[in-house]
C-alpha cells in the first residue's frame, strides 16, 4: 500500500523516517518573554534551514497598538534560493479573515481560533529541496508583539514531483458602469459579460501546477437603500488556453424587469496563443455563492473543512464579508498556464473593494508576482453604519 492510499488517520500509523523540529519565539533565557519585539519598519527571519523538509504546521498569534495593524504586518517565504518569494501576504488575510479583522473559524487547511480568531493556524505542508526561508515585516507605526511555531520535518531528500506552496495578495475597488436610468433589478441582475476580461483576477500563474484555494474578501461600496446582494458574479478560471465543455442548453426564461433574452456566445479559440483567453472558459460557475458553496444569499457564516463564512456581511451585506474556497479534494490542475477569476456583480457590474489570497502549489520558477500594494492602499477603510436599519428594510418592503 502506498502513501497515497492512506487517509490521515490511517496513515498516524505508517511509520516514518522524517526528523521533527521546530522554529518558534520561545525566550531563550528561560524566562516568559516568548514573543518577538519587531520595531517598525523591520524585516527578521523567523525560520530558516539548509537542506530538504517539508513545512507541517504554523501558528501565531501578534498584538501591535497600531490600527488595522493585520494588514500591515507582512509575512513572505522562499524555497531553494529563489529571488522571489514564493509567499508574500499581509499576515491577517494569510491566515483567515480579511479587513485587518478576526473572527473564529476552522477549516481543514486554516484555522483561526479563540480569543476571538486571535491564534493562527496553517496546515498547508510546505516542501523544500535545499533551503527554506520565512521573514516578518512590520510596516505597521508600532511595535509589533509576534509569537509563532514553526513546524517543520526534515527529510534527506524529497521526491521529485512535489510541487511548492505558494501564496499572492490582491486587492481592487474594480470600475462599474454607471447605474443611472437603471432599476435596481437591472443593476443587481442585467447586461451580459462576453469574455470575462473586466473579472476581479484572483490568480495568474504559468507552469506546472495546481490551484487549491482562496480566502476572499469584499466590503459594499455601493449602499443602497433598498436589496443589495454582492455576490452575483460567476467565477470564470481560464486553464491551459482550453476552452470549458458543456451540454445542449435548455430553454432560458429571462426576467421581464431585466431586459430582453441576449443572444448565445459562440464558443472560441485563444486570441493569441498563450492568450488563455478561450471561451467559454475552462471552469465557468453561476454566481459567488455557488463557487463557495454555499446558496441563496447567504447572511450566515459557516465553517466547514473545504468551504466557509467567516464574516458574512451583516445588515443588507453593508458590513465586511470575508468566504473561503479550498480545492483539497478537486484541485484545479494546469500544465501551462491559469487565470483564476470572479465578476464583481453579476457581468462586473459593482464597484467594492475586493481583495484575496490565492493558495496553490507548482513547480519552480513561479512567474513574478504584481508589486504589493503599498500600507496606505492596504489598510481597509469602513463607512459608518446605518444608525436605523429597520426602518430602511420596512420602507423597502412597503
Amino acid at each position: 500500500m502506498t502513501d497515497a492510499a492512506l487517509s490521515p488517520l490511517r496513515g498516524l500509523a505508517k511509520l516514518r523516517k522524517a526528523k521533527t523540529r521546530r522554529f518558534s519565539s520561545f525566550d531563550r533565557t528561560g524566562g516568559n518573554d516568548d514573543r518577538l519585539h519587531i520595531e517598525p519598519g523591520e524585516t527578521v527571519v523567523i525560520a530558516e534551514h539548509a537542506g530538504a523538509g517539508i513545512i507541517t504546521h504554523i501558528w501565531s498569534t501578534l498584538a501591535c497598538e497600531s490600527e488595522s495593524f493585520l494588514r500591515k504586518i507582512v509575512l513572505r517565504a522562499w524555497w531553494d534560493g529563489e529571488a522571489e518569494p514564493s509567499i508574500e501576504t499581509p499576515i491577517g488575510d494569510f491566515f483567515g479573515m480579511g479587513h485587518a479583522q478576526t473572527r473564529n473559524y476552522a477549516s481543514l487547511p486554516m484555522q483561526a481560533s479563540p480569543e476571538d480568531g486571535k491564534a493562527f493556524n496553517c496546515y498547508f505542508p510546505m516542501p523544500f529541496a535545499s533551503h527554506m526561508k520565512f521573514t516578518i515585516t512590520n510596516e505597521a507605526e508600532h511595535d509589533l508583539l509576534f509569537y509563532y511555531y514553526v513546524d517543520l520535518e526534515l527529510h534527506e531528500t524529497l521526491d521529485e514531483d512535489m510541487g511548492r506552496f505558494h501564496a499572492q495578495y490582491r486587492q481592487d475597488r474594480p470600475h462599474a458602469p454607471s447605474e443611472e436610468g437603471r432599476t435596481n433589478e437591472q443593476v443587481l441582475f442585467g447586461s451580459e459579460n462576453v469574455d470575462g476580461k473586466e473579472n476581479y483576477t484572483i490568480l495568474n500563474a504559468t507552469g506546472h501546477g495546481h490551484y487549491v484555494g482562496v480566502l476572499f474578501s469584499v466590503y459594499s461600496r455601493r449602499r443602497s437603500a433598498v436589496w443589495d446582494w454582492y455576490g452575483e458574479g460567476d467565477d470564470m478560471i481560464f486553464i491551459d488556453g482550453e476552452a470549458g465543455i458543456s451540454v445542449p442548453d435548455t430553454i432560458r426564461k429571462p426576467d421581464p424587469r431585466i431586459g430582453p433574452k441576449a443572444k448565445l456566445i459562440a464558443d472560441r479559440a485563444e486570441s493569441v496563443p498563450g492568450a488563455n483567453d478561450a471561451w467559454p472558459p475552462t471552469l465557468h460557475g453561476t454566481g459567488t455563492e455557488d463557487y463557495f458553496n454555499t446558496a441563496w444569499c447567504p447572511t450566515q457564516t459557516y465553517s466547514g473543512p473545504y468551504h466557509g463564512i467567516i464574516a458574512a456581511g451583516g445588515p443588507n451585506w453593508t458590513e465586511p464579508v470575508t468566504l473561503y474556497r479550498w480545492h483539497i479534494e478537486d484541485p484545479v490542475i494546469f500544465h501551462k498556464s491559469i487565470r483564476v477569476t470572479i465578476e464583481h456583480g453579476h457581468a462586473n457590474g459593482r464597484s467594492d473593494d475586493i481583495s484575496s489570497v490565492a493558495f496553490w502549489y507548482q513547480s519552480e520558477p513561479h512567474q513574478s508576482f504584481d508589486r504589493l500594494p503599498g500600507v496606505a492602499e492596504r489598510v481597509p477603510t469602513f463607512r459608518a453604519p446605518y444608525r436605523n436599519w429597520s426602518a430602511v428594510v420596512n420602507k423597502t418592503r412597503s
